[in-house]
């Protein structure tokens, strides 16, 4: 009975402590487990961070080169549009007055366009000089036909100009005492062209004047107490041009139905203008041309670009 005893008692040692060894490979086989699943996690969240980051580099990288293929671009076409307005500048002399005058304007914007062009690093800053070339050869064009000369091929219309309209007639006002004139035509009376476009945010015609009226705003950034009435002067009743009250809040051509009532804008002697001290004196500004300084021209109310038809002429 004291074996059988001792017998029963060594296997129950045995198998508690088989039980244990058991419980332990349990315990060991359930961490394993369990650092796999973290080890799996992490090599995961590896990837996709690795994805992620491949992902915005390449993007980046793509974005690099096409922004470095636009900007090349952009400055070819502005260095075509430059060379030409170069080769006009420096091969044509002016003859007459309203010659000279829009030789020395087209030349303002070649300096202006080639210092442009020179600090461009943008597409949009090439587009820039591209526009200020353009507007240049405007001025070249302009030269060509006050010298009786072949114009060249038409140029592209640009942003702006269409709905600023164009001289029609000739006209000779007076405004504050001072004399005025607008004509479709150069003359030694009217030596001043202006393309077309706006400034300060109002259109103004194109057409040739007997100053550039429009200096002040260009180089100041807004217009002058008078200006309405010197519009309305000068262009009221011309086809295609707009209304003084159009004008004044920067409408072009065909939009004064914005307004109700009657939008003609005479202001001949309208009572609010009365009293209204215009200054209007530009008589003693020095408009010869070469004062005009091309930076001030950054050429953006031309907009577009556009293409010469081949520029045979030019």
């Amino acid at each position: 009975m004291a074996w059988a005893r001792s017998t029963v008692t060594l296997r129950d040692f045995l198998q508690a402590r088989s039980g244990c060894a058991v419980g332990g490979n349990v315990g060991t086989d359930q961490v394993r487990s369990e650092e796999e699943v973290a080890v799996g996690t992490l090599i995961s969240v590896v990837i996709i961070v690795l994805l992620i980051g491949g992902g915005a580099a390449y993007y980046f990288r793509s974005r690099q080169a096409a922004e470095q293929r636009a900007l090349e671009d952009a400055k070819a076409e502005a260095r075509r549009w430059v060379e030409r307005l170069g080769g006009q500048v420096l091969n044509l002399v002016g003859t007459n007055e309203p010659a000279k005058q829009a030789l020395a304007d087209a030349g303002e914007r070649y300096t202006a366009a080639s210092s442009q062009l020179g600090s461009a690093r943008t597409a949009a800053q090439s587009r820039l000089a591209t526009q200020t070339a353009l507007e240049g050869l405007y001025y070249v064009r302009a030269a060509r036909s006050a010298m009786g000369m072949d114009p060249g091929p038409d140029l592209p219309t640009v942003s702006g100009q269409s709905g600023a309209g164009s001289v029609t007639e000739d006209r000779d006002v007076t405004v504050d005492g001072h004399e005025y004139a607008a004509s479709p035509r150069p003359s030694e009376r009217t030596p001043h062209y202006f393309p077309g476009g706006r400034v300060a945010g109002r259109p103004v015609p194109q057409g040739w004047y007997s100053e550039p009226w429009w200096k002040p705003a260009l180089i100041g950034g807004a217009w002058g107490l008078g200006s309405a009435l010197l519009f309305s002067s000068l262009f009221s009743g011309m086809s295609g041009i707009a209304s003084a009250q159009a004008w004044e809040q920067g409408y072009d051509a065909g939009q004064s139905d914005a307004f109700s009532g009657d939008g003609g804008g005479d202001y001949g002697n309208a009572a609010d203008y009365d009293n209204a001290d215009y200054g209007g004196d530009y008589s003693g500004a020095d408009y010869s041309g070469g004062d005009w300084g091309g930076g001030d021209w950054g050429g953006g109310d031309f907009g577009g670009g556009g293409d010469f038809g081949g520029g045979g002429d030019f």
